[in-house]
C-alpha cells in the first residue's frame, strides 16, 4: 500500500529556505502559486514564490521541487532567474487566500480562512490544495472571542473565486511577522493595492513607519493617502525625521501642511527642520535624533543610551558631546565618542575626557558629493553635521548616503550580484539588461 504524501500548511512554508542538492542555499519561499479550477475541484499548485539572496522573485516550479520536509525546500538545483510576474488566473495563496472570509457550503455560515493546506498527489508530482483551515466568527472578531476552528475539505467551503471587499490581514502578517522591515516591504511592495492596503491598515504604528522607510516612494505615497489623516500624522510621527521629511516633500503643500498641523509639535518642528534644506545636502540628508550627551556623563550613561534597541546601528556607532541643552539643535559640539572607545574605557570614565574632535563636522549645507567623500575618506558610517554657531544640527548616517547615491528606483530592482553559474540557469540577458 502506498504511503500517504504528508500534508503541509502553507503558514509553515513561509521563509522556509530553499536548498539545491548540494545543500547550498538559494533563497527563500514568499508565497505559493495556484490556479482555481472549475466547480469544487482542488486548486492545483504551480509552484513558488522564491526570493534569492539578491531579492529578485522567481518562480520554482514544483515540478523541480524534490522534496518538502524538516522545514526547508530541496529543487533539482536548476533555476530560472526571470522575474516573477502574476498571471490573470493565478492566485497567491499566502497573499490572497488566507483571511478571506469564505462560506461553508453545507450550512451557509461565514467563515475566515486562517490556513490553508497542500499535498502531493500519489504517484505523480502534481500537488494541490486539499484542505482549509477556518475560524467561525464575525470579521475580525476572533481577536476578542476564539470562535470556533476547524479543516474542511477545500469543496466544503465556497467563495474563493469572489473578489472580496475588506479582507483581513492578520494572519499574512502572522505570516511575515519575523520579517526584517526591508523584506516586509519587498512583500507589500509585490502584493495588489487592495491587500498593500489593507496589510498597511493592519499593522501598528511603529511596524507601518519602519515599513514604509524600505518602500518605494510612489508605494510610500499611496499607503499614506489611503491612512486617515490622524493616523497618517501618527505614522510619520513614529518615522525617523529625514525619512517623514523625504515622503512629506513628494506630497502637495496643502496635504504636506494639514498632516504636519496633526503631529506632534516637537515632532512637526524636527521635519519642518529639515524640509528647510534642499534634499541631497548634509542638512537634508541627516537625522535630528542622535545619541546626544553632556561632557559629564559616563561611558557607562552612554553604553546605556548605545544599547537602545530602536536604534541603527549606525546611529549607535557613536555618540555626540555637546554643552547643554542636549537635544538638537544643541549647545556647542565638542566631539564625538566612538562605540569601539566605549567599550575600551572604564564605566566611570567621563566621555568629555575621551573625545574625538580631530575631524572636522559636516556644514548642513555641504552637498552629497562631500558627505560621500567625507566618509569613504575617514571610514566613518555616522558624522556630525554642525551649523556656523558650533550647535549640532544632527548627524547624517551612511545608510541615508546610500540611499541618495543609488538610483530612485533602486529599491524596486535587485541587488546585481553574481549568482553561481552551477546553480542558476539564466536564459540571456535578464530584462534587457
Amino acid at each position: 500500500m502506498a504511503a500517504v504524501a504528508p500534508r503541509i500548511f502553507v503558514s509553515h512554508l513561509s521563509g522556509v529556505a530553499v536548498f539545491d542538492p548540494n545543500g547550498d542555499q538559494v533563497g527563500r519561499v514568499r508565497d505559493l502559486v495556484a490556479i482555481l479550477r472549475v466547480g469544487r475541484k482542488p486548486p492545483r499548485l504551480l509552484g513558488l514564490v522564491v526570493e534569492l539572496s539578491t531579492r529578485r522573485r522567481i518562480f520554482l516550479p514544483m515540478t523541480r521541487v524534490t522534496g518538502i520536509e524538516s522545514g526547508q525546500v530541496i529543487t533539482t538545483g536548476v533555476l530560472n532567474v526571470r522575474r516573477f510576474e502574476q498571471r490573470p488566473t493565478e492566485r497567491l495563496v499566502i497573499g490572497e487566500l488566507l483571511d478571506r472570509r469564505v462560506t461553508l457550503v453545507e450550512t451557509g455560515e461565514e467563515v475566515s480562512v486562517r490556513d490553508i493546506s497542500v499535498q502531493q498527489l500519489p504517484a505523480r508530482r502534481d500537488w494541490e490544495i486539499d484542505r482549509v483551515f477556518v475560524r467561525k466568527g464575525k470579521a475580525g472578531a476572533f481577536r476578542r472571542h476564539k470562535g470556533e476552528t476547524l479543516t474542511v475539505e477545500w469543496s466544503a467551503v465556497t467563495g474563493f473565486s469572489l473578489e472580496e471587499h475588506g479582507q483581513g490581514a492578520e494572519n499574512l502578517l502572522a505570516t511575515f511577522e519575523q520579517l526584517r522591515p526591508a523584506d516586509l516591504a519587498n512583500v507589500l511592495h509585490h502584493l495588489s493595492p487592495k491587500r498593500r492596503a489593507e496589510v498597511a491598515a493592519a499593522l501598528d504604528d511603529d511596524r507601518l513607519a519602519d515599513v514604509l522607510e524600505e518602500l518605494p516612494e510612489d508605494d510610500q505615497i499611496e499607503i499614506l493617502g489611503k491612512l486617515k489623516e490622524e493616523r497618517a500624522a501618527d505614522v510619520l510621527e513614529a518615522m525617523d525625521p529625514d525619512d517623514a521629511a523625504d515622503l512629506l516633500a513628494e506630497l502637495p503643500e496643502e496635504e504636506q501642511e494639514r498632516l504636519l498641523t496633526l503631529m506632534q509639535p516637537d515632532d512637526a518642528a524636527d521635519v519642518r527642520r529639515l524640509m528647510a534644506y534642499e534634499e541631497k545636502t548634509a542638512g537634508g540628508l541627516m537625522t535630528t535624533e542622535p545619541i546626544v550627551l553632556r561632557p559629564d556623563a559616563t561611558v557607562a550613561d552612554a553604553l546605556a543610551r548605545v544599547r537602545n534597541a530602536d536604534l541603527s546601528p549606525a546611529l549607535a556607532a557613536q555618540v555626540y558631546v555637546c554643552r547643554p541643552p542636549d537635544e538638537t539643535p544643541t549647545g556647542k559640539y565638542l566631539g564625538t565618542v566612538h562605540f569601539q572607545r566605549l567599550l575600551r574605557d572604564p564605566p566611570y570614565t567621563l566621555v568629555g575626557s575621551i573625545l574625538d574632535d580631530d575631524l572636522q563636522p559636516l556644514d548642513p549645507e555641504a552637498a552629497l558629493r562631500a558627505v560621500a567623500g567625507f566618509f569613504a575618506t575617514y571610514d566613518m558610517v555616522a558624522a556630525p553635521v554642525v551649523d556656523e554657531s558650533g550647535s549640532l544640527l544632527g548627524a547624517v548616517t551612511v545608510d541615508d548616503v546610500l540611499d541618495h547615491m543609488l538610483p530612485e528606483d533602486w529599491r524596486e530592482t535587485e541587488f546585481h550580484l553574481h549568482e553561481d553559474d552551477g546553480l542558476v540557469e539564466d536564459e540571456g540577458a535578464l530584462d534587457g539588461s
